[in-house]
């Protein structure tokens, strides 16, 4: 008996599920998105205070950021289901400033950085994310891996001795309800759980309340009081332009990790520009300013499963909520309850397909080490830009060093047109690794009177070339023999035309 295709209905495509409009209409979709959005508002606000602190600014200020920061990068943002909002990066950054001049002129920054954001969304800077290799990408998922679990040691030292039992029976309902049943986020049973626990035992554990006093108000319009001048441009300029790249860095990076947990694609150049936005946004109401912010992504993300703008934007409004409308309940939830949400967090978002001994020795070894340079200069500066920096580095570097060695030269001697030559055929392409080498591949001494150079099989990539061709004829000539250098395609002929024996010695 035939089986029609209308007693099984096709699931949704990835896209589908991003639909926002699809998961209003569907009870089950919009409760993940719901439950997912309460999860992060819980797992925001310790971190939010904790930000607010490094940037030594007061508490309010990180948590209004963070609602700010999640409610306008739902609307305007290019990746849905990401978070942002305060993070460690911006504070670390942006700490200097509020030291030596004030919450004023870092507000002001911070307005100034959502401008330089802006700027550089419009102008195309999200396609540089196509120059960050895989193995950057791998590293910089390890360490983040690495960063949150680290961030919650200092909430597992020095604290009673029940916090422990706490963090275990959290991390059990993290890693074992899921295997049960997925109609509830397990990070929510888990907080909740826990917070009953301590709640009814009347158990005596560090708690949200214990990292700072949570408002009481709404966030009010707020323009920094700053002398609009090229002087105060000079003071902020350096902290706003730090700003914007790194934001812009950890936003496009944590965009490509939820284009692969998620199986779509994301609009890049929105999602520049739409932070620039938030920042603009979030200055106005006093806020610390922010960007996307991977851990509570894959609370999100992969923990909770949510796929749309809604449960970006209702991170914010729970977060409002329970910090102005809840704060006495919120105040009460055991730091343990969120530490073991993070530490599932970090185990979630490690990659560890990429240190499994298999893949290791599959792996050619100048990957390896420009995942493991990326994870060291992270974990080292505390700083996902710098350990990103440290990635690309390496990876040009090995890069160029392998691709230098891919040049050969064949040198062959015949008589031609009654004439003893010398032919040197080049292979490869030539740019500065590589044409540093390329003169030293000729006998200038032994060679005969007459010296070709074929280039068909190559191509000049770069000023470094040219003038080691240059160098290389001088030689010749300096030896009295006569050389030329034949079969250069278009490019290559307008680029030496154009500069040959314009550019001094170089040897």
């Amino acid at each position: 008996m035939a089986v029609t295709k209308a007693e099984h209905p096709p699931a949704f495509t990835p896209e589908q599920l991003q639909a926002v409009r699809g998961t209003l209409m569907s009870p089950r979709r919009l409760k993940t998105e719901v439950l997912a959005g309460l999860v992060v508002a819980l797992a925001l606000i310790p971190e939010a205070i904790a930000f607010s602190i490094i940037a030594g600014v007061d508490p309010r200020i990180g948590l209004f950021a963070s609602f700010t920061m999640a409610v306008t990068i739902a609307f305007v943002g290019g990746r849905p289901a990401m978070i942002s909002a305060a993070t460690g990066a911006i504070a670390l950054v942006i700490a200097p400033l509020v030291k030596s001049h004030g919450v004023d002129y870092f507000v002001a920054a911070v307005i100034l950085a959502g401008i330089f954001q802006i700027i550089l969304g419009l102008s195309g800077v999200a396609k540089l994310m196509r120059f960050i290799p895989r193995s950057v990408m791998v590293g910089f998922v390890n360490a983040l891996a690495i960063l949150i679990f680290m961030s919650q040691v200092p909430e597992l030292l020095g604290v009673p001795w029940l916090v422990y039992p706490l963090v275990a029976l959290g991390l059990v309902i993290v890693f074992g309800l899921p295997k049960l049943t997925k109609a509830v986020p397990a990070p929510l049973v888990a907080i909740v759980v826990l917070t009953l626990i301590t709640v009814f035992a009347a158990v005596a554990v560090p708690t949200v309340g214990d990292k700072g006093d949570l408002p009481d108000s709404l966030p009010t319009l707020f323009i920094p009081n700053v002398p609009f001048s090229l002087e105060t441009l000079q003071i902020i300029f350096p902290f706003a332009l730090a700003m914007a790249f790194v934001g812009l860095l950890e936003s496009l990076m944590t965009a490509k990790l939820v284009d692969d947990v998620t199986d779509t694609r994301s609009h890049k150049t929105r999602e520049a520009w739409g932070q620039g936005v938030a920042n603009i946004v979030t200055g106005f109401f006093g806020g610390m300013g922010g960007c996307a912010m991977i851990g509570q992504t894959m609370i999100n993300v992969k923990a909770s499963g949510a796929r749309t703008r809604i449960s970006t934007f209702l991170a914010g409004v729970f977060l409002l909520i329970l910090v102005v409308v809840l704060g006495d309940v919120v105040s009460v939830i055991p730091m343990a309850a969120l530490v073991a949400v993070m530490i599932f967090v970090s185990v979630a978002t490690f990659d560890w397909h990429s240190i499994q001994p298999r893949t290791l020795k599959m792996m050619p070894k100048s990957e390896t080490m420009v995942m493991v340079a990326t994870v060291i200069g992270t974990v080292a500066t505390h700083n996902l830009a710098i350990g990103v920096g440290v990635g690309v580095i390496v990876a040009m570097v090995l890069f160029a060093r392998r691709v230098a060695h891919f040049v050969t030269v064949e040198r062959t001697v015949k008589t031609i047109g009654g004439h003893e030559t010398a032919t040197y055929v080049v292979d490869g392409e030539l740019f500065f690794a590589s044409s540093n080498d390329l003169y030293t591949q000729f006998e200038y001494a032994l060679d005969p009177e007459h010296v070709v150079i074929d280039m068909h099989a190559s191509h000049l990539w770069d000023a470094s070339t040219i003038a080691a061709l240059d160098a290389i004829t001088e030689k010749y000539h300096h030896h009295g023999k006569d050389v030329k250098i034949v079969g250069l395609n278009d490019a290559s002929t307008l680029m030496r035309e154009r500069l040959g024996g314009k550019l001094g010695a170089s040897h």
